[in-house]
């Protein structure tokens, strides 16, 4: 279905650089940055219905958001070809491309799991882009195996009333975790708490400095913290924390974040988006980390929306980046054990995620360059041993969970887990080098992840050297 919806935006422009990217330049409001020609940031709501089969799109709004658009103008083509969708935005005269960004979605988790072969669902998604001076035609794309089909598109033309320039409800005042630049020039994170009350507001903004600091420990972030711009907001909670369905926990958190996602206990998503936007929008950001105010282990992470992570928990460094891998450089789940919502697929495709493989011809291997001259292609490991060690850790997972014991023995569950982990896979012929070792993408077989040990595939420290280069080509896309 692809319904046409016209819509208008007031602008105001300045002649040369309107002529060069379609975009109007307005004076600069983010912190710190200098008078310049800047567009305002745009943003189309819109919701996302359907099931495993079927979608369609429905208009929700057009607002303009109160900052500037924080992107590095030079970078508005996304070349990287990441994402099960993707949107352009096109001049509608010309049909020049002015702004392309891939991401992936709530509803495109959900559609493959089991409720969506028997269920309708609604999901609001937004597109953020600089505000155009001219008519411009948006094209939501979904990635099919032919490549990148159009699903729906719509018209933004710059003269309609409708268009909504308010102020959503201020979530509060905008810490400055770290600043190293001009948002345009550097890779803009905002780390947003939920479930804090007002009286919590200390402690959120010494969880932010936290997370930092473990997203900036681990490599190769730790190599770019200079690249980076940090902030946070944290709009106040009526009760501290967020709901946990599977324990009778039920909260109304300002962010819409809870536990049991898709029916995965660990799974911590918000399907509030427009909530979510409207916070983060009082914030230069491209990407968004989470805080949810608890000890219980979860965590989540979207494509190009946004990751999740109970600060509160001993595996909060580990969750926290995993997810983040997740969010800002598109990495597959290499772990195949652990319980999911997700339905195999029908049939095996090469997934174009740049972490996973399934080797249909191993001469085209993806990271073929990585491969040390020797190595065998696909690369051998015990995986059976480990296969059974694991079998064992997810049993006690489980009866842990179901007897309702304290969060601190599943905690010392698994850092026996990741000690034994550790010294199985760091015993591996080839480990710390680059193959193709079976496992990965959720399947034990017919799937391969390009290290014996990742912070993708275990409770790991490191990345694997192929995503290490996935995240360092995403920093480029962002920082000058």
């Amino acid at each position: 279905m692809k319904p046409n919806a016209r819509i208008v935006v007031s602008f105001f422009c300045f002649g040369l650089l309107i002529l060069i990217t379609g975009f109007a330049p307005v004076a600069a409001r983010r912190p710190g940055v200098a008078a310049a020609a800047m567009p305002r940031t745009m943003r189309v709501d819109y919701y996302h219905t359907g099931n495993s089969t079927s979608q369609w799109f429905s208009l929700d709004r057009v607002v303009i958001e109160p900052l500037d658009w924080p992107g590095n103008p030079g970078q508005a083509i996304d070349e990287t070809q990441l994402g099960n969708y993707r949107f352009d935005v096109r001049d509608q005269a010309s049909g020049k491309l002015l702004y392309s960004r891939g991401f992936n979605s709530v509803f495109g988790e959900w559609s493959t799991t089991e409720e969506a072969r028997h269920a309708n669902r609604t999901f609001s998604e937004s597109l953020r882009f600089p505000t155009p001076v001219v008519p411009v035609e948006i094209a939501l794309e979904e990635r099919k195996e032919s490549g990148f089909q159009d699903v729906w598109k719509i018209v933004v033309d710059p003269k309609d009333k409708f268009v909504d320039t308010s102020l959503p409800p201020s979530p509060g005042p905008l810490l400055e975790l770290q600043k190293m630049g001009a948002p345009a020039d550097k890779v803009d994170l905002l780390v947003l708490g939920d479930g804090y009350t007002a009286k919590e507001r200390g402690k959120f903004e010494s969880d932010a400095h936290r997370f930092m600091e473990m997203l900036f420990s681990t490599s190769p972030f730790r190599e770019h913290r200079k690249d980076f711009d940090v902030w946070g907001l944290c709009p106040a909670a009526e009760e501290s924390g967020i709901p946990r369905p599977s324990s009778g926990i039920h909260r109304r958190s300002p962010l819409g974040t809870s536990y049991d996602t898709f029916g995965t206990e660990r799974y911590v998503l918000t399907t509030e988006n427009r909530a979510l936007r409207d916070v983060a929008s009082f914030a230069p950001y491209e990407f968004i980390e989470i805080l949810a105010n608890g000890a219980t282990y979860g965590g989540g992470g979207i494509f190009n929306q946004f990751a999740t992570v109970a600060i509160d928990n001993l595996w909060a460094g580990y969750v926290g980046v995993h997810e983040f891998g997740h969010e800002f450089a598109a990495l597959a789940d290499e772990y195949y054990t652990s319980d999911v919502a997700y339905l195999p697929p029908e049939h095996k495709t090469e997934p174009w995620e740049p972490n996973v493989t399934a080797l249909l011809d191993p001469d085209k291997l993806k990271w073929k360059d990585l491969v040390e001259k020797g190595t065998p292609i696909p690369t051998p490991w015990n995986q059976e041993e480990f296969d059974r060690f694991e079998r064992g850790i997810q049993q006690q997972r489980k009866e842990l969970r179901a007897a309702g014991k304290p969060e601190k023995e599943m905690e010392e569950l698994f850092r026996k887990e990741r000690e034994k982990e550790d010294a199985m896979l760091g015993s591996e012929k080839f480990a710390g080098k680059v193959g193709a070792f079976e496992g990965g993408n959720y399947q034990a077989k017919g799937y391969y992840r390009p290290e014996v040990n990742c912070i993708m595939f275990t409770r790991h420290t490191a990345f694997c050297a192929v995503c290490r280069r996935a995240i360092e080509r995403v920093i480029g896309m962002y920082a000058k």
